[in-house]
């Protein structure tokens, strides 16, 4: 498994997308240019200029029409995939920490920092049209945020309900219809970095500064399954395939510098999504994975990390031969 390594970034990944085809791969770094690269060959098709400051977040429509960033400038903008041109921009108080666009993608969340005497405030915007007018535009909801702030962010069956991961490691369900909180759970004890979708949109699962990463219904939020390392998880995705899930971490980025890579175990990690047992490891970053994403065929996965690499692995046969024995 020889992975194509991606190298547009100068800084740290923080996280990297694929579109609905896989055709495309999109990272973001905390540099101030995500980039748009061809999964294929790993050729760069491109990169959206503007920000002023780190990338912490990106999403891209199910169309591949519009992409969407938010950074620590205090902006959310929007860029036309074809063109790479930006159409618009939302002003925020504070840094956007997580976006995404809803199914549909008529609407997108997005949610800001808890900074300057500004609390946590999440937001949806009307994306069906979008040019200039947007950034001056009333958001349809605004939902201030009391508690630990939002540090992942999803969106729920039928674009009726968000889900939000915060940084006290406590999941919250919300009725978008009402503005307010339909159901919460607290099964991790830290900070929530990523969650992310099954390829049907039944589950997800949710990676935590706890060491563990967990499965979730995504009606109930019922825990199903929970995966543990001996280190902080910042990544973690669902095969579309296969039952497997791969994590991603390592030690925080701070700590990193005392260690050698072989100590800090910064590989992907792949777990039986129904039996919770690790059945094989991916070696290669030299610093703590950020992110970790599966091509939408399931033959293949990325994961960025703190080394601003982003590679890209494709399986071998063996990956899909092999069976559990149960």
């Amino acid at each position: 498994m020889k992975p194509i390594m991606l190298h547009g970034h100068e800084r740290a990944i923080t996280q990297i997308k694929y579109n609905r085809e896989g055709d495309l791969l999109f990272s973001a770094s905390k540099g101030n240019k995500p980039n748009v690269w061809y999964s294929l060959n790993g050729e760069r098709l491109g990169t959206f200029n503007g920000h002023q400051g780190a990338i912490w977040c990106i999403d891209v429509d199910w169309m591949t029409s519009k992409f969407m960033s938010g950074a620590g400038d205090n902006s959310l903008k929007l860029w036309d995939c074809q063109t790479g041109k930006e159409i618009a921009s939302i002003s925020t108080n504070s840094s956007v920490r997580t976006c995404n666009f809803s199914y549909s993608a008529n609407m997108a969340a997005y949610c800001t920092d808890k900074a300057l005497k500004h609390m946590c405030e999440m937001f949806i915007v009307d994306t069906r049209i979008v040019d200039d007018s947007l950034g001056s535009a009333e958001p349809i909801l605004r939902i201030p945020i009391n508690g630990p702030r939002v540090s992942s962010l999803l969106w729920g069956a039928l674009d009726e309900t968000l889900l939000t991961g915060h940084e006290n490691g406590e999941i919250i369900q919300w009725d978008l219809k009402m503005g307010k909180k339909l159901n919460s759970t607290k099964k991790h004890t830290h900070l929530i970095n990523d969650m992310q979708m099954s390829g049907n949109g039944s589950m997800f699962i949710t990676a935590s500064k706890d060491h563990t990463a967990k499965l979730f219904d995504s009606d109930d939020l019922q825990c199903l399954k929970t995966y543990k390392t001996e280190r902080p998880v910042n990544s973690a995705a669902i095969s579309p395939i296969l039952e497997h899930v791969v994590l991603g971490g390592g030690q925080d980025a701070m700590d990193v510098t005392t260690t050698s890579a072989r100590v800090g175990k910064f590989d992907s990690r792949f777990f039986h999504m129904v039996f919770e047992e690790e059945f094989g490891k991916v070696k290669g970053h030299f610093g703590p994975i950020n992110s970790v994403a599966f091509h939408p065929d399931g033959k293949s996965y990325s994961s960025g990390g703190e080394d601003g690499y982003v590679r890209i692995h494709s399986f071998d046969q063996s990956y899909f031969e092999y069976a559990f024995d149960y």
